[in-house]
């Protein structure tokens, strides 16, 4: 059973999500073992690590749809999952989550009339498509059937689906994935422009070590567990180190050292 702190919202000057204990177990194994962080608002943290060390599951979590979590875990002062947090959380996954075959513009109208049904807010839904279609650089691709789309293409669509609300919290599980070097440099723009103009807080992940440099606090993680909570800066001044990878693979080797030497 998940254990949560009651009290009021978290104020802006705090944590928009902060976890003591958080635990996730999938059958025999244990995904993520009692992790204690928190997430500062209105900054970019980056969850880094290799594929399969529990960046989706901790995500999942934090979003409100992992099964089998332990431990306490708030987001923007409530329980993660609340039903009050669906309008002010902003989630993309890895996978594209838009209907292949609408265009862009159709996908944005479709959910935009889901956060916001009835005539009454059909201007107001319209401004807000254009918004977003113009944020992620989509006007010239907006008209275009999502099937038809290039990869690079659909994560901006899925990007733009996350916006329509102005969330305070955007959780992206690796947008920039299989993206070329220009569109990856432009989204790490938007979302620096998204956390300085709107003061949202954003919570991406990836397993591009060169990722880091770009985010104002990193979470490394490995195998479940959390190696380091700091920033970039702290990070390799505290290794001895020029690179986040290099301080990440320090750190590994320093965790991995009490094994080796049990054995």
């Amino acid at each position: 059973m998940m254990n949560y702190v009651s009290g009021s919202a978290t104020p802006a000057t705090g944590a928009a999500v902060e976890a003591r204990g958080l635990t996730v177990v999938r059958g025999p194994r244990t995904v993520l073992h009692e992790l204690d962080f928190a997430v500062t608002r209105g900054r970019i943290t980056g969850l880094l690590g290799p594929s399969g060390c529990g960046k989706s599951t901790l995500m999942r979590a934090v979003v409100g749809t992992q099964a089998k979590v332990t431990g306490t875990l708030e987001v923007l002062g409530l329980p993660a999952g609340d039903a009050a947090l669906r309008p002010r959380i902003g989630y993309v996954t890895q996978a594209p989550s838009v209907y292949a075959d609408l265009t862009a513009r159709q996908n944005l109208d479709y959910f935009a009339a889901v956060l916001q049904p009835g005539r009454a807010h059909r201007d107001a839904r319209h401004q807000t498509v254009t918004r977003v279609i113009s944020d992620v650089d989509l006007a010239s691709h907006a008209d275009s059937l999502a099937g038809n789309l290039s990869g690079g293409q659909l994560s901006r669509v899925s990007l733009a689906v996350a916006l329509l609300g102005t969330p305070e919290l955007l959780v992206l599980d690796e947008p920039t994935v299989g993206l070329d070097p220009v569109l990856r440099r432009d989204l790490w723009s938007l979302f620096h422009s998204i956390a300085a103009d709107r003061g949202a807080t954003i919570l991406v992940s990836s397993h591009v070590m060169d990722e880091a440099e770009r985010c104002h606090r990193l979470l490394l993680m490995r195998e479940g567990e959390i190696l380091a909570d700091d920033t970039p800066d702290t990070l390799r001044s505290r290794t001895h180190t020029e690179t986040v990878e290099e301080a990440f693979l320090y750190l590994v080797d320093q965790a991995d050292a009490p094994q080796e030497q049990a054995r």
